[in-house]
C-alpha cells in the first residue's frame, strides 16, 4: 500500500533526526532530490541541463530554504537560477549564502524559464496564497514544481480555499502527505524523495494496481458460478430503466459468478445482459452472497419498501443513488444494522446525508459519517475517499475526471457489488472497485497513445472488463 503521513506525523518522525543530526541536514538532503528531480525535468522537457533556466519563488519558511539549496546545487550543474524572495528580511538565512554563494541571483519577477520551483508554502501553511503571491504564481507561464506541495493548497485535507498553485511534478520530502492523494489535480505527478524519517503506522493509504490485481476474484480450478459469488442487484425504474441496465452490467463485467435482478425492468436488463437471472421483485430473487440497491429505484413507498426489505438481510449491502435519499429520510435503517453496508455518495448526496458539505476536509467528514452510522462510506470525486467505521481510511486518485459522467456511478455500483459478494471487507470492496472504474474511464476517453475524449457511461462499462485484465496483468509482472 501507498501510505500517507500527516503533518503531525510527519514533524514527530523529523524531531529526533533535527536533534541528533547537524543543522540544516534534513533540508540538503531534500534539497539534493529536488535538485535531482528538478535535473531529470529538464532533460525531458528541452534535452539537456546546462544553460537552462529555472526561476524559484521562494517563501519565508524552510520550505523557501529547501528551494534555495537546491537552486545552489542546479547552479553548480550549470543551470541559470534565479529566485524571486516574497519577503527577503525572513528569507532563509543559510540557504540565500549558498545560493548567491553558487551564482544565483535575487531578481524582482519570474521572466521566462524553462521550470519554476514553488517554495513559497510548506507543510506548516494553510489557507490560500495571499495577494502577492498569487499575482506572482498568475504570471507564471512555465511548468512549475512544486516543494513538497503546491502552495496554497491545505497538506492535511487537499481543500483549496483560495489562489492556489497547480504543479506539473511535486517533490515530496520523506512521506507522502494526504494533499498528495486528495488533489492530485494541483500535484501532477508525485516524486517522494527519501530523507530518513521513521514514520508511525498510519490510517490513510491506497491499494497499488499491483495489489488490486493480486486480489482480484479469479475463477480457481474447482470454482462454479455459486462459489465465486452471487450479488443481487435492486435497481431501476419504468422512469430510470438504465440505471438497472448499466449497474448489472458492472457486476457482469466484475466477473461475478452470477448476477440476480429484482425489479421492475427485467426485459430491458435482459435485452443487454441475458446472462442475468432476473426476478420481478426482492422476494422472488432467490439466494445472493449481498445486494445492491439503490441505482434509479426512485424514492416513493415501493422504493422505500425495497430499501427496508434489502437492509433487514444479514448480507452485505451496497446503496447507492435513490437508496441514500430514502436513507437520509430514516438512517435507522442502516444504523441498526449489524451486517457490513456501504453507502456511496456523491458529494451532494453526502451532504444530504449528513446536513454538511464535505468539500473542507472530506477525510474527516466521510471519517465522521463511517463512524457515526456503523458503516463504511465511498466518497465519490477525482480523489475517492473511503472510511469503514473504525477510522481507517482508503483513496483511490483516478488521475482525471472522465468518469464524471450520467450513469458512471450505476456502473461503479454494480461493479463493487460483485466485489463484495466474493467476501472481502467492504472498505476493499470498495478501493478495487474504485480502481477498476477508473482505470475504465482513463481507457474509454484514451490514453498517452490516443487524443483524450468524453466518454458516457456505456463507454466506460466496455472497458471495464479491460481494466481488470491491466491490473492483472501488473499482479502477474509484479509491478
Amino acid at each position: 500500500m501507498r501510505e500517507f503521513h500527516t503533518v503531525e506525523q510527519v514533524r514527530a518522525a523529523e524531531a529526533p533526526l533535527l536533534a541528533s543530526l547537524p543543522e540544516g541536514t534534513l533540508m540538503r538532503r531534500a534539497a539534493h532530490g529536488l535538485a535531482r528531480v528538478v535535473t531529470a525535468e529538464l532533460r525531458a522537457r528541452t534535452s539537456g541541463v546546462a544553460g537552462r533556466t529555472v526561476t524559484l519563488l521562494v517563501g519565508s519558511g524552510d520550505n523557501g530554504g529547501d528551494a534555495l539549496w537546491a537552486g545552489a546545487i542546479l547552479r553548480r550543474r550549470g543551470v541559470a537560477v534565479t529566485a524571486v524572495l516574497l519577503d527577503p528580511s525572513r528569507a532563509h538565512a543559510a540557504g540565500l549564502s549558498a545560493f548567491r554563494s553558487a551564482g544565483g541571483r535575487v531578481v524582482a519577477d519570474v521572466g521566462n524559464p524553462d521550470l519554476v520551483l514553488d517554495g513559497i508554502v510548506g507543510i506548516s501553511g494553510r489557507g490560500p496564497l495571499r495577494p502577492a503571491a498569487a499575482a506572482l504564481v498568475a504570471s507564471v507561464t512555465a511548468p512549475i514544481v512544486a516543494v513538497d506541495l503546491p502552495s496554497g493548497v491545505d497538506p492535511d485535507t487537499g481543500a483549496v480555499s483560495g489562489p492556489a498553485v497547480t504543479a506539473a511534478v511535486t517533490v515530496a520530502f520523506g512521506a507522502l502527505k494526504p494533499v498528495h492523494a486528495l488533489a492530485g489535480s494541483r500535484c501532477g505527478r508525485i516524486e517522494l524523495v527519501d530523507i530518513g524519517l521513521d514514520l508511525p503506522a498510519t490510517t490513510i493509504a491506497a491499494l497499488t494496481p499491483n495489489e488490486v490485481g493480486e486480489r482480484w476474484p479469479i475463477p480457481g480450478a474447482v470454482d462454479d458460478k455459486y462459489s465465486q459469488g452471487v450479488v443481487g442487484v435492486a435497481a431501476g425504474s419504468a422512469g430510470y430503466p438504465g440505471a438497472a441496465v448499466l449497474c448489472c452490467g458492472g457486476a457482469v463485467a466484475a466477473t461475478s459468478g452470477m448476477v440476480r435482478y429484482a425489479g421492475s425492468v427485467a426485459p430491458q436488463v435482459l435485452s443487454q445482459w441475458p446472462e442475468v437471472v432476473a426476478a420481478d421483485g426482492f422476494a422472488e430473487a432467490g439466494r445472493v452472497q449481498a445486494w445492491v440497491v439503490g441505482p434509479g429505484i426512485g424514492t416513493g413507498a415501493s422504493a422505500q419498501e425495497v430499501v427496508r426489505d434489502v437492509l433487514a438481510t444479514d448480507l452485505p449491502v451496497l446503496v447507492d443513488a435513490d437508496g441514500l435519499t430514502v436513507l437520509a429520510a430514516d438512517p435507522a435503517l442502516v444504523r441498526e444494522r449489524t451486517a457490513p453496508t456501504l453507502l456511496t455518495p456523491h458529494a451532494g448526496e453526502f451532504e444530504r446525508l449528513t446536513g454538511v458539505d464535505p468539500a473542507d476536509d472530506r477525510v474527516g467528514r466521510t471519517r465522521d459519517l463511517a463512524a457515526e452510522w456503523g458503516v463504511t462510506v465511498l466518497l465519490k470525486g477525482r480523489a475517492t475517499v473511503i472510511a469503514d467505521p473504525e477510522g481507517r481510511v482508503l483513496v483511490n486518485d483516478a488521475g482525471g475526471s472522465a468518469a464524471a459522467t450520467a450513469g458512471s456511478g450505476d456502473v461503479l455500483a454494480g461493479v463493487i457489488g460483485a466485489l463484495l459478494s466474493t467476501g472481502p471487507s467492504p472498505a476493499t470492496a470498495a478501493a478495487m472497485g474504485a480502481r477498476a472504474h477508473s482505470l475504465a474511464a482513463a481507457l474509454a476517453a484514451g490514453d498517452g497513445s490516443e487524443v483524450a475524449a468524453p466518454i458516457s457511461a456505456g463507454t466506460l462499462l466496455s472497458q471495464v472488463r479491460s481494466s481488470i485484465r491491466v491490473l492483472r496483468a501488473q499482479k502477474v509482472l509484479g509491478m
